[in-house]
């Protein structure tokens, strides 16, 4: 029988050492697994966090171990290249930080040997991901084992995975079942015997067979159903030798069908189910990507909270664990490998094995109904080479799996006609509009016009979001990081995204903020704030609860703003949130009245003066806050970002006449604004040629983009175009071009 040995605890460790040890070295560190040296260097900005190769060493006794045939070591995970040796001598290597593998060591255990495994996240041009909007951990940040089989023992080599397929297709009121299992080392007289029980561990169906495949029905079947009703059933697969057990294996599935449909969107067992949910990165403060099973269970109760139907596991594969969780909680998935943001020539044989090793190591879960080919790869066009990786990784996914679909996650810089699109089953788009250019406005509008274009691709929302921190303001204005301003953000996408039936899916990007080592903005250096959820779970965002509002069945009522304290305006404007149909606001213990509305947003106006207790109502449900009179703003709550040349609270403004502070899209609507917005966008392109595009921050200038750019403030356009172009504006300048700027009128709000 199969038995596994988990060997995480202390590992010897070194980011010093520049070679394989020949014994272990009392000057390294001793660590448990999971592990990750980039735990507190990749959260804490300015891009610098250790990329290199790291040392474990761990000794080996065989007297430790069961009696077996053969060993393998399993690695869950091992950021991105890793090398095994066992006393010195290579015995394997593997690209790719997200995923299974093993390696046999049987020949190579003595009775006491030095196992020690090399891992590299170093830079390089073949091994995604090596751009991305994210830190790659280094590591081993996911469990080791040895596990101990007979000689012959369902396959351990095949691209990480379990050894058996199960394949459930609804015919009726019954499921037809076949099974696949992969062996090594079979025998003449060996068989098969499978044992399908239900949920409850009652037996549904016994078969044994000297055959590698085989099949069964189970009637009147029990459907997996979504968050509805997730339900599963396990096949144990024994592999027998004259009635004696020599290895075994077991595997939950379920049985569901589904379809995506162009018009009405995503199909569950016939029944029209809409997939509306998050994104979900998986590391966390202080930890990085070396996870406990605490820590998965933690974040799917948050996901199940706010009342998701889908999470899109961005940009990698995740732990198992945590797909058996989607798998038990009804989650659907979108499963993606991390080819991301840039093509590299070089790279096409690691995302075909990344790929494999995501279908195989998967192929049992209920939970996952798309396979993701690549996020934001034609950001910088889609040439030959790209496409043709693209119809390779497709083809693949077809062949491999004929249950599931294909997908992509395009950028809003990709054309609608562009023939990248026309390669998946299904497409979605990811958009920030309201956020980095253009206004919330546009979302839903963007969506009609491709569905008009392309009325038999069915298309989603892969990513949308805007950042959050503990800034504060009764004037929320895009870009300002204000909590207030992503819920108004995410309040207006909820409305245009979950109206328009058509969407297959849409995941807001993000559930919890995330380690980008490389960010410097929101005066919170080396994170990702767009979460729902804080980077260490500690706070929901008010936005968390526009979702829940929308999406959970839980009765609740949220009074929005509690570390909004505060305010100086006679008048305020305070939110609740709730799934009733009414909620009633008392202000000091005086009812502020009753209101309604269908979009589960409430809004009242409030006096502010001294202190008030604010209490929202609806039936038993309260929440409660305060708010506080000042006479002057709490700076406080105010973003002053660090290296700024100018922030846009000190910047002069003048009633009815335009300012640093106006939208791009105010200033080209007047004859004057136009040129100033000509003399600035040659100073940003610096040397373009004559009849030379314009490329700036490497995009062509197309209508999409303009229209982007639009949504920006003048001076927020000039403070990201800073960080990519060789242009560069002292305060002097931006004081000058506000000054020319005040001198040209507005234009009148329609």
């Amino acid at each position: 029988m199969r038995e596994i040995v988990n060997i995480n605890s202390k590992w010897s460790f070194s980011k010093q050492a520049t070679s394989v040890p020949s014994a272990i070295d009392a000057s390294w560190d001793v660590v448990d697994l999971p592990h990750s040296w980039n735990a507190v260097d990749g959260q804490d900005g300015g891009n610098d966090y250790y990329r290199g190769t790291a040392y474990y060493a761990k000794t080996i006794n065989k007297a430790d171990l069961p009696v077996a045939d053969r060993y393998y070591l399993e690695i869950r995970g091992a950021n991105s290249s890793a090398d095994v040796y066992v006393d010195g001598k290579a015995l394997a290597h593997h690209d790719g930080g997200y995923s299974t593998w093993r390696v046999d060591v049987t020949e190579a255990l003595a009775d006491s040997s030095l196992l020690t495994i090399a891992v590299d996240n170093s830079a390089n041009d073949r091994v995604y991901p090596q751009m991305a909007d994210f830190t790659f951990y280094g590591g081993i940040y996911r469990d080791v084992n040895l596990i101990c089989v007979s000689e012959s023992h369902f396959d351990l080599d095949y691209y990480g995975g379990p050894g058996i397929m199960v394949t459930p297709t609804i015919n009726g009121t019954n499921a037809n079942v076949d099974v696949k299992v992969l062996l090594t080392n079979v025998k003449a007289g060996q068989t098969v015997k499978y044992t399908f029980y239900d949920k409850d561990e009652n037996v549904v169906a016994t078969l044994e067979t000297a055959e590698p495949q085989a099949s069964l029905v189970i009637e009147n079947v029990h459907l997996w159903h979504g968050r509805k009703d997730p339900y599963l059933y396990c096949c144990e697969a024994e592999l027998m030798d004259n009635g004696t057990v020599l290895d075994n294996v077991c595997t939950r599935f379920g049985c569901r069908s589904f379809q995506i449909d162009p018009n009405n969107g995503f199909i569950l067992n016939g029944e029209e189910y809409p997939l509306r949910g998050v994104s979900r990165h998986q590391d966390r403060w202080g930890v990085g990507n070396a996870l406990l099973p605490e820590h998965h269970e933690e974040d799917i109760d948050l996901i199940c909270e706010v009342g998701c139907t889908t999470i899109r596991l961005a940009h990698y594969q995740h732990d198992q664990y945590f797909y058996d969780l989607c798998d038990e909680k009804g989650l659907v998935i979108w499963a993606e490998i991390p080819y991301i943001s840039k093509h590299m020539p070089n790279g096409r044989e690691n995302t075909i094995s990344q790929m494999k090793e995501l279908v195989i190591q998967n192929y049992n879960h209920p939970s996952i109904v798309v396979w993701g080919l690549s996020n934001e790869i034609s950001i910088g066009g889609s040439d030959g080479d790209l496409l043709e990786n693209h119809r390779i990784l497709n083809d693949l996914c077809h062949e491999m799996d004929k249950t599931r679909l294909t997908t992509i996650a395009a950028v809003s810089m990709c054309k609608m006609d562009d023939p990248y699109l026309q390669i998946p089953d299904v497409v979605s788009y990811n958009h920030y509009f309201g956020w980095y250019g253009g206004d919330t406005s546009m979302n839903g509008p963007w969506f009609d016009k491709f569905h008009a274009m392309h009325p038999n691709i069915p298309i989603g929302c892969s990513e949308y979001g805007c950042e959050a921190l503990n800034w504060h303001t009764s004037d929320p204005r895009q870009g300002d990081y204000t909590e207030e301003y992503q819920a108004y953000y995410h309040e207006e996408l909820i409305k245009q995204l979950f109206t328009r039936k058509y969407m297959w899916a849409t995941h807001v990007w993000n559930m919890f903020d995330f380690g980008a080592d490389a960010r410097n903005e929101g005066g919170e250096n080396g994170q990702n704030h767009k979460g729902l959820v804080t980077f260490d779970r500690k706070y929901k965002k008010d936005s968390f609860y526009a979702y829940k509002a929308w999406l959970s069945d839980e009765p609740f009522v949220h009074l929005c703003g509690k570390r909004y304290i505060d305010r100086v305006e006679d008048v305020t404007k305070v939110t609740v949130y709730s799934n009733q149909k009414s909620v009633e606001l008392f202000a000091n213990g005086v009812s502020l009245g009753v209101k309604e509305a269908a979009d589960h947003f409430f809004y009242f106006d409030v006096p502010n003066v001294g202190e008030t207790k604010l209490e929202a109502v609806s039936g038993e449900l309260r929440d409660e806050g305060i708010i506080r009179k000042v006479d002057t703003f709490n700076e406080d709550y105010r973003l002053k970002e660090e290296g700024a040349i100018l922030n846009w609270f000190d910047i002069e403004e003048k009633t009815g006449r335009l300012s640093l502070n106006s939208k791009m899209s105010d200033v080209i609507s007047t004859f004057r604004g136009k040129l100033v917005f000509a003399k600035l966008m040659g100073k940003m392109l610096g040397g373009k040629k004559k009849g030379e595009k314009a490329k700036p921050m490497g995009f062509e200038v197309t209508p999409e983009m303009m229209s982007m750019m639009s949504g920006f403030t003048v001076l927020r356009l000039i403070t990201m175009a800073g960080g990519m172009m060789d242009a560069k504006f002292t305060k002097e300048d931006l004081l000058t071009l506000n000054k020319k700027l005040s001198k040209i009128k507005a234009p009148k709000k329609k």
